[in-house]
This record gives structure tokens, C-alpha cells and sequence, in this order.
């Protein structure tokens, strides 16, 4: 007597006893019902093969002293000499101390600010006036890194409004160029960050914020709470999957600084603290178009990415609960 159908994994399809001899039938009966999906499954996943996966093959160039006109199989064979040039380098820990420093101040600053920002605009209720709030906050996210930095250096140079307004408050007679000042450099980056992401960022804390039970706060509000209680003990502990999300994914790109803008602002006289590895990937690779180092420094930054990734995701899930996978 056959044993009936158990339900398995695919969209519409079953396998029968447990068993993987059913599969190809049911996956091909599945097909069927939902072509459409299939379709746009079969350029989703030609999107990632082709832009995604076939370029990993230029991680070989790491590992080669490459030659454009050799390609990836017919360059010499050098090992790991591309890591040991960069890590015996005059340069590797002035990169490794200014990438890490402009992420961390970056991360310490920025990722909570977002959610600040979320919690502020969340407690507004004049609804115009907020509506108002969003959308001046959202316009210099899609402001193109070249006219924010334009923008950035314009107020920072000497005589520039930032400019004019830190010399008023230092007592200092004139202004100052502040991007060619070694201490303001890492703040400037920073700041400019923030006015261009804080609105953005605030996005999904405002999506989750929405799905919160309000019921919630008005048994707190019987029970005496405050607002700020209300946030402790109810608003907090709902965005913290997210906000654990959210770090999780901010911690896998720690190392990858904006280098497009600090290639923007950076400035002979700033080298020293605003030289990045990215800012060094983009020198090596196409100003002196030694490929195989630059490769094999990129690979480096992705590696680190990946560890803070998974560690960040383990200690995540080990602490509060909550992981991306």
C-alpha cells in the first residue's frame, strides 16, 4: 500500500515517502504551475553568475604578477609575493590605522544616529510637519558624491561658511582650508556621512517602528509609564532584531571606506590620515597599474570583511539572540 505524499521544500510540488527518487517529478510539476517565477528566478540567478561569480575568477591576479595582455592564465605564477610587498610596504600601517579609525568613528557615530533620528521623528504626530522633516532629510542621500563633496569643500575652505563659523568659535582671526587640517579630516568625513545618511538610514527603523503593537503603549501609559520608560522597555527591545541586523551587516563593510570620497576630499597635506586601503587599491591599480597587488590587497579588505562578518553574527546570536543566518 503506497504510503502517502509528505509535503517537501519546492513552491508546489511533494515527495513522496521522504524520498529524493520523487523530486525531478514534482520539481518538473512545479515548473508547470509556476512559470512565471521560474522565469524571473532564471535572471536573477543570470544576473549574479555573470556580474557576480564569473568576475571571482580575477582573484587569481592575487596571486600573479599579471599582464593585461597574458590574461589570468598566462601570467607568471608568483604566490604570495603580492601580499608580502604590501604587508613589508612603507604605507601598510598608516592604511590599516586610517581605515580602521575613520570605520570605527564612522560606525560609533553613525549607526546610531539613524535610529535616533527614527525615535525623534517617530514621536512627531503634526503629520505635515514631519512629512516635511522626511523629505528634507532623505535629499542629500541622492546627491551624487561629486557635488557633495563639491559642496563639503566649498564651506570648508578658507572662508567658507563651516569654515568662518569653527575660526568664530576657536577665536581664531581667519579661517582656515579644514580639509588640509590633519585633525579635522576624520570629523569632516564623518559628519559628511551623517548629513548624507541619517535620513536614508532612518527608513527601516521607521518601517519597524510602525509594526510595533500599539496596544502596548497604551497598557504602559495605564501602568504610569513614561515616555522615556515607554522607549526603554517597548520601543528598544522591538528594534533590537533589526538594529542587530543592521550591525551585523554594517561590521561585514567596516573596511570599505567610502573611497570615492575620500578621493574627493583628500588632499596632499591630509595623506597621512586620509589614506585608506581603498584609496591604495585605486592608486596601485590604476595609476600604476600594477594589478596583482592591488587584486591581492582587495582580497585582503574582503577577507577581513568576511571575519568581522561572521564573528559579528556569531557573538549576535550568541548574545541576543537574533543573526542573519
Amino acid at each position: 500500500m503506497k504510503k502517502p505524499l509528505k509535503k517537501g521544500f519546492m513552491l508546489g510540488g511533494y515527495i513522496e515517502n521522504g524520498g529524493i527518487g520523487a523530486i525531478p517529478h514534482n520539481f518538473a510539476h512545479d515548473i508547470k504551475r509556476n512559470k512565471i517565477a521560474y522565469i524571473c528566478l532564471v535572471f536573477i540567478l543570470a544576473y549574479f553568475i555573470i556580474f557576480n561569480y564569473f568576475p571571482m575568477a580575477g582573484i587569481l591576479m592575487a596571486f600573479e604578477r599579471f599582464s593585461p595582455a597574458k590574461g589570468f592564465f598566462g601570467s607568471k605564477w608568483i604566490g604570495m609575493q603580492n601580499f608580502v610587498t604590501f604587508f613589508t610596504g612603507p604605507y601598510v600601517f598608516r592604511l590599516i590605522r586610517n581605515t580602521v579609525a575613520i570605520s570605527v568613528l564612522d560606525l560609533v557615530i553613525n549607526f546610531p544616529a539613524p535610529i535616533i533620528f527614527a525615535l525623534i521623528l517617530n514621536e512627531i504626530h503634526q503629520k505635515h510637519f514631519k512629512k516635511v522633516i522626511q523629505t528634507v532629510s532623505y535629499m542629500p542621500y541622492f546627491i551624487s558624491a561629486v557635488v557633495a563633496c563639491g559642496i563639503v569643500a566649498n564651506f570648508c575652505q578658507a572662508g567658507g561658511v563651516v569654515s568662518e563659523l569653527v575660526a568664530k568659535i576657536t577665536g581664531n582671526p581667519n579661517s582656515i582650508n579644514l580639509l588640509s587640517d590633519k585633525r579635522a579630516f576624520w570629523l569632516i568625513y564623518v559628519l559628511m556621512n551623517m548629513w548624507q545618511g541619517l535620513g536614508y538610514g532612518s527608513i527601516i527603523y521607521l518601517s519597524a517602528l510602525t509594526a510595533i503593537d500599539q496596544e502596548l503603549y497604551e497598557a504602559a501609559e495605564i501602568d504610569g509609564a513614561g515616555k522615556w520608560k515607554q522607549m526603554l522597555h517597548i520601543t528598544l527591545p522591538s528594534l533590537l532584531p533589526m538594529i542587530s541586523m543592521m550591525l551585523i551587516l554594517r561590521m561585514g563593510a567596516i573596511f570599505n571606506v567610502g573611497t570615492d570620497k575620500i578621493l574627493l576630499l583628500y588632499q596632499p597635506a591630509t595623506y597621512e590620515v586620509s589614506d585608506v586601503i581603498g584609496t591604495y587599491v585605486y592608486r596601485v591599480g590604476m595609476q600604476e597599474a600594477d594589478y596583482g597587488l592591488s587584486t591581492a590587497v582587495g582580497l585582503f579588505n574582503s577577507i577581513i570583511g568576511t571575519i568581522m562578518l561572521l564573528t559579528t553574527n556569531k557573538l549576535s546570536r550568541k548574545f541576543s539572540g537574533n543573526s542573519l543566518f
